[in-house]
């Protein structure tokens, strides 16, 4: 019989840290508001929950990474939200924005919740930040608390 390892939101006891883009406030402050709610729903105390507001999703990763090197946080959830405009400015900023993250997580072994709106318009960004679409910073600490307890049940059988 297969050993089989459940995505479930328990054994994430730790310290946390929330980066979050003050560029397009009015969108990052729910994703903010949602990320939080969903991680003291998931039995994390206020005062294990660090929050970094950076200006821009650009400063994302560098913040990140300051995070995950002092090894201090059991996880990582980054928040922003980049809406296209004239230029092609937001293809830049969201695909290294996305490889960097995704780098990081990789380096540090370690989960970070990808919170990152890449929308074609304000309309598209307020949907998904506790609109109709749902709410995205909701959904990216689900995804790290999750990640963080199939990545400790696989340790715990790796070194059991």
């Amino acid at each position: 019989m297969p050993q089989t390892f459940e995505s479930k939101t328990d054994n994430v006891d730790g310290k946390y840290a929330i980066i979050v883009s003050r560029y397009n406030e009015n969108i990052t402050r729910r994703l903010h508001d949602g990320a939080i709610a969903t991680l003291v729903d998931a039995g994390i105390r206020e005062d294990a929950i660090n929050v970094a507001w950076v200006p821009g999703a650009w400063e994302l990763p560098i913040v990140a990474k300051q995070f995950l090197a002092s090894r201090q946080y059991a996880g990582v959830i980054c928040l922003g939200a980049v809406i296209k405009g004239e230029t092609t400015h937001d293809l830049y900023i969201n695909t290294q924005v996305s490889n960097s993250l995704g780098n990081l997580s990789l380096e540090y072994e370690l989960p970070i919740g990808f919170g990152l709106l890449t929308c074609q318009s304000m309309e598209q960004a307020m949907n998904r930040a506790g609109g109709t679409v749902g709410n995205k910073g909701e959904e990216a600490a689900k995804a790290m608390l999750e990640t963080l307890s199939v990545m400790r049940q696989v340790a715990e059988a790796n070194n059991g």
